[in-house]
């Protein structure tokens, strides 16, 4: 979201994470990442800059998943804050203050890189957003 923008809190956001750690999520009913502990916060991003931080954190990775997650479902505040500086200007992301329940995951898609261990988009070229709703495994 570029600040000033309007981001409508019924469109999803977005968490990437290794596949064994939504298999957690899913056994103890909530997702609590290490930055959670570390800065307080939850990374999260909306679909069309999820590819930002997931080439920044996680480059040639092949075991992540993308957890589409409703805002209305967070239970925690979500407070829209600068990435780095090295982002496109005015840009802001997601930053939940809280752990993702798993009933706000309302759907999961493997994320893979492509063969030089890039990450692109999770919107389609004609805008649809990639997930299956109400998906909670692989």
């Amino acid at each position: 979201m570029q600040s000033g923008g309007v981001y409508a809190e019924s469109q999803p956001l977005v968490h990437l994470c290794g596949y064994a750690d939504w298999q957690q999520a899913l056994a103890t009913g909530e997702l609590r990442p290490a930055s959670l502990l570390d800065a307080g916060f939850v990374h999260l991003s909306d679909p069309e800059q999820a590819h930002l931080p997931a080439n920044r954190l996680f480059t040639g990775r092949t075991d992540l998943v993308a957890l589409f997650l409703d805002p209305g479902r967070l239970g925690a505040p979500v407070r829209w804050e600068p990435g780095l500086a090295s982002d496109p200007p005015g840009m802001l992301f997601p930053h939940l203050y809280g752990a993702v329940p798993v009933p706000a995951v309302i759907g999961v898609r493997r994320y893979l890189p492509d063969a030089a261990g890039r990450f692109g988009p999770l919107i389609h070229s004609g805008g649809e957003e990639m997930y299956s709703g109400e998906t909670r495994d692989c």
